[in-house]
């Protein structure tokens, strides 16, 4: 077990929303969750927040920004926004089910 921390604000500001497809949910066999997080955030500062809202122990974190299309619309070009997702190793044995909710 992770050691209990205070659950603040801003660690919900830094996890958005789990990421949930078909790659996740492979990976999620390996002991690895993925989470939408916001673009300013540091791989510490969601590893803190993920021990502190799950209370589970984080062997390691890694991110990608998935940089936003270039996509049409009724002929008018615009840009998605860019997305920073996060692949946060659990400990062994730990195991986080993101389709219960938040404790």
């Amino acid at each position: 077990m992770a050691k209990k921390q205070q659950i603040d604000a801003r660690h919900y500001d830094v996890i958005l929303a789990p990421h949930i497809t078909e790659k996740a949910t492979l990976l999620s066999e390996h002991n690895a969750i993925v989470f939408k997080v916001a673009n300013d955030a540091t791989k510490p500062q969601i590893k803190e927040a993920v021990e502190a809202i799950y209370d589970k122990k984080v062997v390691g974190v890694n991110v990608i920004v998935q940089k936003g299309k270039v996509k049409r619309w009724k002929g008018r070009p615009y840009k998605r926004s860019d997305v920073k997702k996060a692949v946060v190793t659990l400990a062994e044995g730990e195991m986080i089910d993101i389709t219960e909710g938040v404790s």
